[in-house]
Protein backbone atom coordinates (compact mmCIF):
# COMPACT_ATOMS: atom_id res chain seq x y z
CA UNK A 1 0.00 0.00 0.00
CA UNK A 2 1.00 3.59 -0.55
CA UNK A 3 0.51 6.05 2.31
CA UNK A 4 0.66 9.67 1.16
CA UNK A 5 0.72 12.34 3.84
CA UNK A 6 2.23 15.54 5.16
CA UNK A 7 4.30 14.56 8.24
CA UNK A 8 3.50 17.77 10.14
CA UNK A 9 -0.27 17.24 9.80
CA UNK A 10 -1.77 15.90 13.03
CA UNK A 11 -4.41 13.87 11.18
CA UNK A 12 -1.67 12.27 9.08
CA UNK A 13 0.27 11.50 12.27
CA UNK A 14 -2.80 9.81 13.76
CA UNK A 15 -3.33 7.77 10.59
CA UNK A 16 0.31 6.69 10.48
CA UNK A 17 0.22 5.70 14.15
CA UNK A 18 -2.96 3.68 13.51
CA UNK A 19 -1.33 1.89 10.56
CA UNK A 20 1.75 1.10 12.65
CA UNK A 21 -0.29 -0.08 15.67
CA UNK A 22 -2.30 -2.38 13.44
CA UNK A 23 0.71 -3.86 11.69
CA UNK A 24 -0.26 -2.53 8.26
CA UNK A 25 2.69 -2.48 5.90
CA UNK A 26 2.95 0.55 3.60
CA UNK A 27 5.28 2.71 1.56
CA UNK A 28 5.50 6.24 2.95
CA UNK A 29 5.37 9.28 0.65
CA UNK A 30 5.62 12.91 1.78
CA UNK A 31 3.10 14.89 -0.27
CA UNK A 32 4.97 18.20 -0.05
CA UNK A 33 8.18 17.30 -1.97
CA UNK A 34 6.54 14.43 -3.90
CA UNK A 35 3.22 15.86 -5.08
CA UNK A 36 0.82 13.44 -6.78
CA UNK A 37 0.82 13.73 -10.55
CA UNK A 38 -2.29 14.51 -12.53
CA UNK A 39 -2.34 10.91 -13.81
CA UNK A 40 -2.14 9.53 -10.27
CA UNK A 41 -4.90 11.84 -9.07
CA UNK A 42 -7.13 10.83 -11.97
CA UNK A 43 -6.58 7.14 -11.25
CA UNK A 44 -7.14 7.52 -7.51
CA UNK A 45 -10.29 9.54 -8.10
CA UNK A 46 -11.65 6.85 -10.41
CA UNK A 47 -10.88 4.01 -7.97
CA UNK A 48 -12.15 5.91 -4.91
CA UNK A 49 -15.62 6.61 -6.31
CA UNK A 50 -15.55 9.91 -4.42
CA UNK A 51 -16.54 13.30 -5.81
CA UNK A 52 -13.48 15.21 -7.01
CA UNK A 53 -14.06 17.98 -4.45
CA UNK A 54 -13.20 15.43 -1.71
CA UNK A 55 -9.60 15.46 -2.99
CA UNK A 56 -9.19 19.13 -2.08
CA UNK A 57 -7.78 20.14 1.30
CA UNK A 58 -10.54 22.65 2.03
CA UNK A 59 -9.06 23.62 5.40
CA UNK A 60 -5.62 24.37 3.96
CA UNK A 61 -4.02 27.79 3.64
CA UNK A 62 -3.46 27.39 -0.11
CA UNK A 63 -7.11 26.52 -0.70
CA UNK A 64 -8.18 29.65 1.15
CA UNK A 65 -5.50 31.91 -0.38
CA UNK A 66 -6.63 30.93 -3.88
CA UNK A 67 -10.33 31.43 -2.98
CA UNK A 68 -11.08 27.97 -4.30
CA UNK A 69 -14.37 27.73 -2.49
CA UNK A 70 -15.70 30.28 -4.96
CA UNK A 71 -13.66 29.20 -8.00
CA UNK A 72 -14.04 25.39 -8.01
CA UNK A 73 -17.72 25.31 -9.03
CA UNK A 74 -16.84 27.18 -12.25
CA UNK A 75 -13.82 25.03 -13.09
CA UNK A 76 -13.89 22.00 -15.36
CA UNK A 77 -12.80 18.63 -14.01
CA UNK A 78 -9.63 18.86 -16.14
CA UNK A 79 -8.80 22.26 -14.64
CA UNK A 80 -9.34 20.88 -11.13
CA UNK A 81 -7.01 17.92 -11.73
CA UNK A 82 -4.37 20.22 -13.20
CA UNK A 83 -4.63 22.52 -10.18
CA UNK A 84 -4.38 19.66 -7.67
CA UNK A 85 -1.24 18.39 -9.42
CA UNK A 86 0.52 21.75 -8.94
CA UNK A 87 0.77 21.68 -5.14
CA UNK A 88 0.53 18.79 -2.68
CA UNK A 89 -0.77 21.16 -0.03
CA UNK A 90 -4.00 21.51 -2.03
CA UNK A 91 -4.62 17.77 -1.80
CA UNK A 92 -6.65 16.25 1.04
CA UNK A 93 -4.55 13.94 3.13
CA UNK A 94 -3.73 11.37 4.16
CA UNK A 95 -4.37 9.16 1.15
CA UNK A 96 -4.07 5.40 1.38
CA UNK A 97 -3.84 3.59 -1.94
CA UNK A 98 -4.33 -0.15 -1.83
CA UNK A 99 -5.21 -2.93 -4.21
CA UNK A 100 -8.58 -1.84 -5.61
CA UNK A 101 -9.27 0.98 -3.15
CA UNK A 102 -8.30 4.55 -2.27
CA UNK A 103 -9.08 6.16 1.10
CA UNK A 104 -8.94 9.96 1.32
CA UNK A 105 -8.71 11.58 4.75
CA UNK A 106 -8.48 9.58 7.95
CA UNK A 107 -11.72 8.21 9.33
CA UNK A 108 -10.70 5.36 11.58
CA UNK A 109 -13.92 3.36 11.11
CA UNK A 110 -13.57 3.50 7.31
CA UNK A 111 -9.94 2.42 7.47
CA UNK A 112 -10.76 -0.42 9.87
CA UNK A 113 -13.56 -1.65 7.64
CA UNK A 114 -11.29 -1.65 4.60
CA UNK A 115 -8.14 -3.08 6.19
CA UNK A 116 -9.46 -5.73 8.58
Amino acid sequence: MLFICYPKCTTCQKARAWLDQNGVSYTFRDIKPDNPSEAELRQWHKVSGLPLRRFFNTSGLQYKALSLRDKLPGMSEDEQFQLLATDGMLVKRPILVGDGFVLVGFKQDEWEAKLR
